[in-house]
């Protein structure tokens, strides 16, 4: 018997927590190196880099995506969203996560960090970060996926900028959603950055079905391909449209030893871009509002991750979607925390610690490497201040018990989403 408050080093069973071997990303990779690219970052003991894309687009619909609209309840219901954002199903013959519903995304590859991009982005080279907006928050609390300094690691590319161009490639991979900017706009975007990376929206690239579906099979094959297909295209990966978000590390678990280091980007587009599945590790995409995938995941409709969850829950606040991407726009230069959850058992229940939790180790590091010694300092206080969790009672009965004020200018989730009729009825 665990006892209460003590952290663990398991969870109960691969079906009930697996998610915790996942923070959002898809299609992980082992590190290929490819000549005269960047080397590993060797310090990286325990986690591997990858990057995930929260995609939200207004209600308008793009070809092919007609049938994706449609509630995930079945119900038909009118929502107060004005968007939807992009949820992707894994196959059941996965070996990381079946059936899972996740954002796009995955494993950085070394061809993100290839010098060859500096070709493609050759007109931007002498802005900082390839015309990125500069972050506020000092270099020393930036999470260390985005402060590592790459140029010491081998790649002259900013970790900024390939942090973004994996989101967007794996987002091409996973659902054929391809985010680009022709070449031809380079002059007007580089005379007018801030009316053109910071205008309402952003849409996807316009090729022909049979062009797309060419490039998506061979960046599939081989991520080097991405870069290829930029150069003959002559367009550039949107990288200016992808605003920070957050930074979900992996916590111990039993579901295998990988373990991910994950960057997430928002990104706002007018309407919903033609998508499809890639038929292999994605068999299902699924464009619905924040409020439908919580309300169908409570309702044992589909399952989703503690960190889909929280991130879902926060955009609750914003129901249209000019205010959504307003504020990820204003808020992402503020910068973001990183959060490495340390699970404790309490009152037969799971929860999930965050930073800035009263029970949230002062030293997490132990808990990185696995160390799950009881300490003193994880003892309840009687008061209810300093909360800042994720309750899991089983893999389809989530709360969130958050008292702490966000830092870097974030927003707090919604705690309760409110249920549909039609979903209490189902409860």
């Amino acid at each position: 018997m665990v006892p209460d408050n003590s952290l663990i080093t398991s969870l109960p069973s691969k079906q009930t927590y697996r998610s915790w071997q996942q923070t959002g990303s898809e299609t992980f990779r082992n590190w290929e190196l490819h000549p005269g690219s960047l080397k590993m970052n060797t310090g990286l003991k325990l986690w591997k880099e990858a990057a995930s894309l929260i995609l939200t687009a207004g209600r308008t619909l793009g070809g092919n995506s007609l049938s994706s609209r449609t509630p995930l309840d079945g119900s038909g219901a009118s929502s107060r969203f004005d968007y939807d954002v992009l949820l992707l199903k894994r196959s059941a013959k996965s070996t990381f996560m079946p059936n899972a519903y996740v954002f796009p995304g995955g494993l950085v590859d070394s061809s993100d960090f290839s010098s060859d991009w500096l070709d493609v982005f050759k007109s931007f080279l002498n802005l900082p970060a390839f015309g990125l907006r500069s972050v506020e928050q000092p270099v020393e609390t930036r999470p260390p996926i985005f402060a590592t300094n790459r140029l010491k690691l081998g790649s002259p590319i900013p970790g900024e900028v390939a942090l973004r161009i994996c989101a967007l490639r794996e987002t091409f991979e996973e659902s054929g959603v391809l985010l680009v900017v022709p070449k031809k706009e380079e002059k007007r975007l580089i005379k007018s950055p801030h009316d053109t990376f910071c205008s309402p929206h952003y849409t996807e690239h316009k090729l022909c079905s049979d062009e797309v579906s060419k490039w998506r099979a061979l960046v599939n094959k081989s991520p080097l391909n991405f870069i290829r297909m930029c150069q003959e295209l002559e367009v550039l990966p949107n990288i200016w449209a992808l605003h920070e978000w957050a930074n979900w590390l992996t916590p111990v678990g039993t579901y295998g030893s990988r373990r991910f280091d994950t960057a997430f980007f928002m990104c706002c587009l007018q309407e919903i871009p033609s998508t499809l599945q890639d038929e292999k590790e994605i068999v299902r995409f699924q464009w619905s509002t924040p409020s439908e995938i919580l309300q169908s995941y409570q309702a044992r409709q589909l399952w989703i991750a503690p960190p889909q969850f929280y991130e879902l829950s926060r955009m609750c606040r914003f129901p249209l979607l000019n205010d959504l991407h307003s504020f990820a726009h204003q808020r992402a230069t503020e910068g973001c925390d990183q959060w490495l959850p340390v699970i404790v058992l309490q009152d037969q229940q799971y929860i999930s610690l965050l930073p800035g939790d009263k029970l949230y180790p002062r030293d997490s590091s132990k808990q990185a490497e696995g160390d799950h010694t009881r300490d003193s300092q994880l003892e309840e206080q009687p008061d209810d201040s300093d909360l800042h969790r994720i309750v899991i009672s089983d893999p389809y009965t989530t709360t969130l018990q958050i008292t702490v004020k966000p830092k870097y200018n974030h927003l707090l989730p919604v705690m309760e989403p409110a249920l549909s009729h039609n979903l209490i009825g189902q409860l």
